[in-house]
């Protein structure tokens, strides 16, 4: 039963988050590139919405972690490294030029899916091929690390 609860809040959440994408038309890749537009037809409302999103997170959070246990888990899972280091930069990097050049980040674009668009079908291909290697490169650094390690003892 409390695999059906976590489905259903996943299903639930990512409905939500689509909606909002909808609704502030955050998927439509003219409000992105306008708003990175600073010195031509520049748009603040992406600006209005992440921070509208952040402020909500950051109350709401507050409240949420008051409680013993998330409402469809036993336990809360917070991320616990907390060092900036080159993975770090180089895929938020990475994350940034794509979003900028494509006009899309991935929520927006698996929202958009709905066009059935080939444009859009091809991005979203891509993130999900990038997303396959970034696992097979980080996996690849795993075993020569482990394999380093194994050769000083």
């Amino acid at each position: 039963m409390q695999v059906k609860r976590g489905l259903f809040s996943a299903f639930a959440t990512g409905l939500l988050f689509g909606l909002g994408l909808c609704i502030s038309q955050m998927i439509d890749p003219a409000k992105v590139i306008n708003f990175l537009d600073l010195a031509g037809n520049w748009d603040p409302s992406l600006a209005l919405v992440m921070g509208a999103a952040l402020g909500l997170n950051f109350f709401a959070t507050k409240v949420i972690l008051k409680r013993p246990a998330p409402l469809f888990s036993d336990v809360f899972r917070l991320p616990t490294k907390q060092e900036i280091d080159r993975k770090l930069i180089a895929g938020s990097a990475l994350f940034g030029i794509g979003w900028g050049l494509a006009g899309y980040c991935p929520g927006p674009a698996l929202t958009s899916l709905s066009f059935v668009n080939f444009d859009i079908l091809l991005l979203v291909g891509a993130y999900v091929l990038g997303t396959g290697l970034g696992v097979l490169i980080n996996k690849s650094w795993k075993d020569q690390k482990a394999d380093k390690a194994e050769a000083v003892f």
